[in-house]
């Protein structure tokens, strides 16, 4: 729960309450715990008894310190990767291979370098496609015309021009590869979108443009987002809820990784000035305060010479 010494301001607390999202569960995870052997040196827990559900809509943004355990949990709900211990479910289903379900855009991106960008984009659906309809059918040019210009819709959302869909990968910078990284995968409109650090190549201007756009189309269509980050302004701009992972400590084993899980709260503001907020920033500073309390630098600090928390944000 927030601290009780932040409040909404004047122009938030008159917001009209928002519709309740589905409570149907989307992702579940059920005391699941991953831990790494490491030969001589034992085993290497990177999370513990973690007990989440996420409800069908939410935007979930992931933030932690390197190594606490984000990228972890994405891979387990895609089914990169399994659980030590307990289980992790999609849809009520438990997750037991990559499913088409989940859409992923990682941290480093990945196109097919014989293709141009528009065939990248176009490939997923086209291949799922092109098995049902056949590719001499008029049913399936037809469809293939209307996924055109649909991949067109969305790398232009993305920030490409026209001129950029015809070249391939390699005559791209890396940001504007990402940008395609990610326009395949809302094309593919999966239930569940989950992304990786999928900002972090990118400068800030484009950075901040994409966020904007992202929100947007997640407003428009509700998948259920699980966005992973470093980035604490970013974590509370895009996502509806917050998860603050911490690193696993032998010491507080009894402990899962869970730091903090809280709804952000909604605001009427533009996109683009909703972090000037007194609002925003108090609860900016919250979420600073409590991760790096909890962080294995500030653990180091301490070790070395005892400060109070507020010496060690000054």
């Amino acid at each position: 729960m927030v601290s009780a010494a932040l409040k909404l301001e004047p122009e938030l607390e008159a917001l009209p309450a928002a519709e309740p999202l589905a409570r149907r569960t989307e992702i579940a995870l059920r005391n699941v715990s991953v831990a790494y052997p490491m030969g001589r040196e034992g085993v290497k827990t990177v999370l513990s008894g973690i007990d989440l559900e996420i409800a069908a809509g939410e935007f979930v943004a992931v933030l932690g310190e390197t190594g606490c355990g984000k990228s972890t949990m994405l891979r387990l709900i895609l089914g990169q990767e399994f659980p030590s211990g307990g289980c992790v479910e999609v849809d009520g289903k438990p997750v037991k291979r990559i499913d088409a379900r989940c859409g992923y855009v990682p941290q480093k991106y990945s196109l097919f370098p014989d293709r141009t960008v528009l065939g990248n984009v176009m490939y997923g659906p086209e291949n799922v496609k092109s098995g049902m309809l056949g590719r001499l059918r008029p049913s399936y040019r037809k469809f293939k015309r209307e996924l055109r210009a649909e991949a067109t819709m969305y790398l232009q959302r993305m920030g490409l021009q026209t001129q950029d869909l015809s070249k391939y990968p390699h005559q791209l910078s890396g940001g504007m590869q990402q940008r395609v990284a990610i326009a395949q995968a809302l094309l593919m409109r999966p239930p569940v979108l989950l992304m990786d650090e999928a900002f972090s190549a990118l400068d800030p201007s484009t950075r901040a443009n994409l966020q904007e756009q992202l929100h947007a189309i997640w407003q428009e269509s509700r998948p259920t987002v699980v966005f992973v980050t470093h980035n604490t302004q970013e974590a509370l701009l895009m996502g509806s809820r917050l998860i603050l992972l911490g690193r696993y400590q032998e010491e507080q084993s009894h402990r899962n990784n869970v730091l903090l899980d809280m709804k952000i709260p909604p605001s009427r503001l533009p996109f683009s000035r909703r972090t000037y907020s007194n609002e925003f920033q108090e609860l900016h500073d919250y979420v600073k305060q409590i991760a790096y309390k909890s962080s294995s630098m500030n653990r180091e600090e301490d070790a070395a010479q005892p400060l109070t928390l507020e010496g060690n944000l000054r």
